[in-house]
């Protein structure tokens, strides 16, 4: 299913220091109707999608959560660093889930970011049934940005249905977004699905690129673009056209059954609907996808003394340092007991009842999980065990990831706590000889990315963040059912300096609930 829902945020003001933003959260059963048909959704404060979260780079975000479902629940703030501070992530391999009838208030600091995010729920399947929303990181205002300010930002959403599609010709469908003649408007669109890469475009526009999931990039324009499951990027879109209604499109991409919708533009004063011929996607065949790799090349920093970067990794010669370790990925599905099971390097991930991150602090992690389990090389044959699946990461190791697809259908992965420089993606397996091809000059630093059918993606990151951190498939069937692991990079030191006590307000489950808390870091 493919959709688009929009939703305004309010501008936020700049204040000097690191202020703090405070929101108050209720999450409750309502009626949402995809396609037009009414059915049970998770509102925020009412609202689907949720309240947006408009903050600037250091501001500190205190978000307090009343669950008032009648089932656990969690969200987690996909590409928000969480620096020092893996306790708020939000995942259930780090934290307990908000129990019905409680609440928990998540504190953290959008530390040293810029850039276009979203939260989502961790707990269940909930994330296809809403509880999702839009978080904002502007640039200080001291801090200049690769483009002038735009006439209006335009928040979407790619993968979520609020009140049905519009259809083609439709002459009684309301306006989304308002042009006026002349000024220029920034989209910041993440791909918010389950499942679908997703292709738009705006009928008669081009769209220059001025933002990937918190880097600026060379500004490269383009007719159309991909954007993956748990991507975001910004594009700008000037009204440079007759003034009339235009079409936003976005339709599916290498799915077997295409979908698509569209969206009105509407130029203030403009006189006429817009036209039923849409603007295509690129082929979809080989041909598409190397497309799509080409425009992933494309994504570039943009090396101009005003472009803001997001540290520590703007500030590396990334290219230049040794690596350390080398982790191939590969997924695979299978099944265990006659039921469907996904899973990396052959351990499919369960969680277990007491969250990795707090039963490595209490010091009883042997009694819920074994560090290393899954292996740096993926395994052969399609048996998988069913495990918490945790890898034991060296704390300021430089790494360098493998994402190997050996099916047929595309997939998407997104690891917590980090950004990384997404160097390559090829056809085929990867090898060491493949190194020769990196970007090691100026590959983009990102936190979420594609690996086409049959070929493999490289990434390369430093652990520099302690805390337990949550590598993923973005489709979000198959990190339930265990495509996905922790990587826990610990500072021996136990120290302020490199990570976080355990805060006096979390909640404690499972074995650790009745146990003398530890010292706290000093």
């Amino acid at each position: 299913m493919i959709f688009v829902a929009l939703f305004l945020c309010l501008s936020t003001s700049a204040i000097a220091g690191d202020p703090t933003l405070e929101h108050e959260w209720k999450v409750t059963y309502g009626t949402i109707a995809p396609l037009g048909v009414p059915q049970q959704g998770i509102l925020i404060n009412g609202q689907f999608p949720g309240p947006p979260i408009n903050c600037t780079s250091n501001n500190n975000i205190v978000v307090n959560v009343f669950n008032q479902l009648d089932e656990p629940f969690l969200l987690t703030w996909a590409g928000i660093q969480q620096r020092k501070n893996s306790w708020q992530d939000g995942t259930l391999g780090t934290t307990c889930p908000i129990l019905p009838g409680k609440n928990y208030t998540y504190r953290f600091q959008v530390k040293d970011q810029i850039g276009t995010y979203f939260y989502f729920p961790t707990t269940a399947l909930h994330r296809a049934s809403g509880g999702i929303g839009m978080l904002k990181v502007h640039s200080r205002p001291l801090i200049p940005v690769p483009f002038d300010n735009p006439a209006e930002e335009y928040p979407s959403f790619l993968g979520l249905v609020q009140q049905g599609p519009q259809q083609v010709g439709d002459a009684n469908a309301k306006p989304l977004f308002t042009f006026e003649a002349g000024k220029t408007y920034r989209f910041r669109v993440c791909n918010v699905g389950l499942r679908l890469s997703v292709n738009f475009r705006v009928q008669g526009h081009t769209m220059k690129v001025v933002e990937v999931e918190g880097s600026h990039t060379v500004q490269n324009v383009y007719d159309s673009l991909d954007l993956h499951v748990g991507q975001c990027m910004s594009v700008l879109v000037t009204a440079d056209q007759t003034p009339k209604d235009y079409y936003f499109v976005a339709s599916s991409r290498f799915a077997q059954h295409p979908l698509s919708t569209v969206a009105v533009i509407r130029y203030a004063n403009g006189n006429g609907a817009a036209s039923p011929d849409l603007p295509p996607p690129p082929a979809e065949n080989t041909k598409g996808i190397a497309w799509s790799i080409s425009q992933f090349r494309s994504f570039r920093w943009n090396l101009t003394a005003s472009a803001a970067r997001p540290n520590p990794q703007g500030s590396y010669k990334y290219g230049k340092i040794n690596i350390t370790r080398t982790i191939k990925i590969a997924n695979s599905r299978s099944s265990s007991n006659g039921k469907l099971r996904f899973g990396i390097n052959g351990v499919s991930h369960v969680d277990a009842e007491t969250p990795l991150k707090l039963a490595e602090y209490y010091g009883v992690a042997d009694k819920v999980f074994t560090y290393s389990l899954m292996k740096d090389e993926p395994q052969e044959g399609d048996k998988v065990e069913v495990a918490p699946n945790v890898v034991n990461g060296t704390y300021r190791n430089f790494v360098e990831i493998i994402f190997e697809n050996h099916e047929k259908t595309i997939q998407t992965w997104h690891l917590d706590g980090f950004s990384f420089f997404a160097v390559a993606i090829e056809p085929g397996r990867w090898s060491p000889e493949k190194r020769k091809n990196y970007n090691l000059l100026d590959a983009l630093s990102r936190n979420t990315i594609q690996v086409y059918p049959n070929s493999w993606a490289a990434v390369m990151t430093t652990l520099d963040n302690a805390g337990m951190w949550n590598l993923r498939s973005e489709m979000r069937e198959r990190s339930y059912l265990g495509q996905q692991l922790y990587l826990s990079v610990v500072s021996e030191a136990r120290s302020l300096r490199d990570e976080y006590s355990l805060p006096e307000t979390q909640e404690l489950c499972g074995i650790v609930k009745s146990l003398p808390k530890p010292a706290p870091y000093t």
